[in-house]
Parts: structure tokens; C-alpha cells; sequence
């Protein structure tokens, strides 16, 4: 066995809670709490409802849905939920990545534990931490070595096949498999292609979700898969060189936003402009966004439904001047399908920044010039997203970002129960407890 994969699945078996410094602990809470968030607010999109029904006709099992409660199998459990997390573009990301790793990861870890996982919290947070340690560098590997742009599915099937092969005690040789069968399968779809036409196959991490489990799945009855170049390949040793040395999973961002986080600096420009001139959005004449080259490719002006709605750049500019934040119900055609927002939306133009250009992937950078009406020019300095690991998002966000997207389907004692994940207040929900909280028509 090439000694990258042998030292990659002795982690991926090897890992204790108490092996994990404090910090990792507590990162993995924050995405657990992030990614739960999300999952409330994609139930209510087609996107979701199509998977679902989509995995109830063809992967049937024994396992409940979340929020749903029909029953299916591990594949169609993390297809779901996959899907339905990325229906809503606000869960976390890695921005050398490109891409995310909880959207896929989390469904997985649920899907493998089953509807009575045995174990406790911190058991459930190691495993997530195995997922992201190897979905991350698998994603590095493969942007080191491939010309294309490929999206999250392509790599974060290795991080759900790594905890699948993990939670089944594959063993060495079987996860091995089960790396290099998640990797040869894998959607190695050309992102930019989303990004040019948006629609409901987003980040195609439903995909890779669904590509980990079945991996597992073929691994465990012998099926062969070796080897996972983008783990053994020698040109990336080095990105493999500090696995359970250098935690990655520390370097996670989160979403102020649900939209793209492409368009989340202009966003960011414009509320700071807000903020210190007052700015009275009927009195804006011309919006100009200065980004980088991939920005400007969201540039869709009349989308017709959520999924559009979320790459577009125009028309989150457009929200951020009108109601001074973004939620997910401000991306609902029949909240955004206005006279005043449309007139906002053909205000803003685009001009690239060769220094933000050199600067993506490992920061997204953007300006704003608004001329109003009064003849005045008003101009932002470079923004970038809140929430990218050097500038994280506190807590107490997430906590809110949860409340704001989780009281449709979430009680208000089941909110607190996953907020204090975090908070450290009352006693975090035991890992049962935190499957019915995931299940209220149930508990």
C-alpha cells in the first residue's frame, strides 16, 4: 500500500475525540450547528422535495428522513440531504477549496450512524473531522493537478467514503477501495458551467454524497477501487505530509448570506456604504462592482427561481440596498419579483480588478461605486466575505442565523437544544437527542 494512503487510513480509523485539540472540537460543533441550519431552510425549495421524493422511489430503506420522515436507505439518506443542504447556498466553505465539505459530510455521518447511533457527541464530531481532513486535501490534491474547475462532489465523495469505510470498520485495504472507487466515480463536473446556468444540480455535492455511501457500499462486498491518485499520486505527498497534524477543518468559513460567496464582498461594500452615508436605496443612479473574473459570471438579471437567484450578483446587490441584509425568503421569486428591485438590478455593471483576480481563490475581494442622484459618487474600499476563518463569524451568529432558518420546521426548544452545541450554556442534547430534534413529527 503507498504510504500516503496507509498513513491517510490509519487516521481515518485511528482518530480519537481525544486526540482532537479544543479548537477542532469546537469547529466541528460550529459546522454541525451551520449545516442543521441550512438543512431546516432547504426543506422548503423544490430542489429538496424533488430529492426526497426522488430517493423515497429509489433508494428505499428503513431510515426516516429528516423533517421528512419517509423511510430510505443510507445512499438516499445522504443524497437528500445533501441535496437539500445545497439547495440553500449558506453552509460552510474552504475558500483554496472552492468549494464545501459539510454540505455532503454531515447527511453521511447521519446516514452511517443510523436511527439509533450508539456513542456520544464528540464521537459523532471526530468522524465529521475525518470527512473534512480528507475531503479538504483531496480537494487541494485535485486542484493542484487538474486544469478544469471542478465542483465540491468531485472531492467531498472521499471525505463521505472516508467516513463511511470509518463508521463499518472497513479496514485498511477496504478503505482504500472505497477512496479510489469514491474518486474514479465522482462528479467531476466543470463548476463554472453552474455558474454560467444556474439550476438544481448546484455544487453536485447530492452527487457526492451519494458517491461516498456507494462506495462504501461496493468496497465492503469486495469491489475494487485503488488507487485514489489525488490521495497516493507523489506529486501531492506534501499536501498529505501533515494529516492529523495540521487541522484543516480550522480554516472552514461560514455564509453571512444564503448566496454565493462570489457575490457576498459587494454585498459587503454596499452595506458598509449604507452604514456611513445613509444611503436611501430610491436614490441610487448606478451601482458598479469592481471583483474578480469569476464574480462577474454571475450575472444573471431576471432569474426565474431560487436556485438563479443565488448566483446572481446584480440581484443580491439589489437586496442588500433594498432591505439592508439577505435571508432565504428574500430569494423567493415572489419576494424578489419587483418593480423597485428589477430597477436596482439594471443599475449594476461590472468592471475586473487584475490585483483581485491574482488575489481568488484564497480571497475574494470586491468595490463599490454608487452615483446618486445628488450628483454624488460614493466608494467602497476592497471587501471581502465575513466569515472566512481569519475573521470568523461568532457563535452567537450561527446561533442566529439558526434561529432565523430553522423556525419553520424547528420548535423553539429543539433550536436551543442544537444551539447549545455551542453555546456552552444548558447541557448540549446527547446524540439521540439530537436525532429527535432532527425528526419532531417523530419525538
Amino acid at each position: 500500500m503507498a504510504g500516503t494512503q496507509l498513513k491517510a487510513a490509519e487516521f481515518i480509523h485511528g482518530l480519537k475525540s481525544t486526540d482532537l485539540p479544543p479548537a477542532v472540537l469546537h469547529m466541528a460543533r460550529r459546522c454541525l450547528v451551520d449545516t442543521i441550519a441550512i438543512w431546516v431552510a432547504g426543506m422548503e425549495t423544490d430542489t429538496s422535495r424533488i430529492a426526497r421524493d426522488h430517493a423515497v422511489r429509489r433508494y428505499g430503506g428503513a431510515l426516516a428522513m429528516p423533517f421528512d420522515g419517509r423511510l430510505v436507505n443510507p445512499v438516499g439518506f445522504a443524497f437528500a440531504g445533501a441535496a437539500t443542504i445545497d439547495a440553500i447556498d449558506g453552509h460552510d466553505g474552504h475558500q483554496s477549496c472552492k468549494g464545501h465539505a459539510s454540505v455532503a459530510l454531515v447527511p453521511t455521518v447521519l446516514a452511517e450512524l443510523g436511527a439509533d447511533p450508539a456513542g456520544d457527541l464528540d464521537d459523532l464530531l471526530t468522524h465529521l473531522v475525518v470527512g473534512h481532513e480528507i475531503a479538504i486535501r483531496s480537494a487541494l490534491s485535485l486542484h493542484a493537478t487538474v486544469p478544469d474547475y471542478h465542483s465540491s462532489g468531485a472531492w467531498n465523495a472521499l471525505g463521505c467514503a472516508a467516513i463511511a469505510a470509518r463508521l463499518r470498520g472497513l479496514g485498511h485495504d477496504g478503505t482504500r477501495h472505497a477512496l479510489g472507487i469514491a474518486e474514479y466515480y465522482g462528479p467531476r463536473a466543470q463548476m463554472m458551467r453552474c455558474i454560467d446556468h444556474p439550476s438544481m444540480v448546484k455544487d453536485s455535492s447530492a452527487w457526492g454524497a451519494l458517491t461516498g455511501v456507494s462506495a462504501a457500499d461496493l468496497a465492503e462486498d469486495g469491489f475494487t477501487g485503488a488507487p485514489a491518485i489525488t490521495c497516493e499520486a507523489p506529486e501531492v505527498a506534501e499536501i498529505w505530509a501533515d494529516l492529523g497534524h495540521r487541522w484543516r477543518i480550522l480554516e472552514s468559513n461560514f455564509k453571512a448570506y444564503p448566496i454565493c460567496r462570489w457575490g457576498q464582498p459587494p454585498v459587503e461594500a454596499v452595506l458598509t456604504l449604507m452604514q456611513d452615508h445613509e444611503v436611501a436605496f430610491e436614490d441610487v443612479t448606478e451601482i458598479l462592482v469592481t471583483t474578480f473574473h469569476e464574480a462577474t459570471r454571475l450575472a444573471s438579471r431576471r432569474p426565474a427561481d431560487g436556485d438563479t437567484a443565488q448566483y446572481s450578483l446584480p440581484l443580491a446587490v439589489a437586496l442588500a440596498l433594498r432591505h439592508a441584509t439577505i435571508l432565504p425568503d428574500h430569494l423567493l421569486p415572489g419576494c424578489y419579483d419587483q418593480p423597485e428591485i428589477w430597477k436596482l438590478v439594471d443599475q449594476v455593471c461590472f468592471a475586473e480588478s487584475d490585483d483581485y483576480n491574482a488575489a481568488f481563490p484564497d480571497e475574494r475581494f470586491a468595490d463599490v461605486t454608487l452615483s446618486m442622484r445628488d450628483g454624488r459618487r460614493l466608494v467602497s474600499e476592497a471587501a471581502v466575505a465575513r466569515g472566512n476563518f481569519d475573521a470568523p463569524l461568532a457563535d452567537a451568529e450561527l446561533v442566529a442565523k439558526l434561529d432565523h432558518y430553522g423556525t419553520a420546521r424547528l420548535s423553539t426548544e429543539a433550536r436551543q437544544q442544537i444551539a447549545s452545541i455551542l453555546s456552552g450554556g444548558a447541557p448540549a442534547p446527547s446524540l439521540r437527542d439530537l436525532i429527535a430534534c432532527l425528526h419532531p413529527q417523530a419525538s
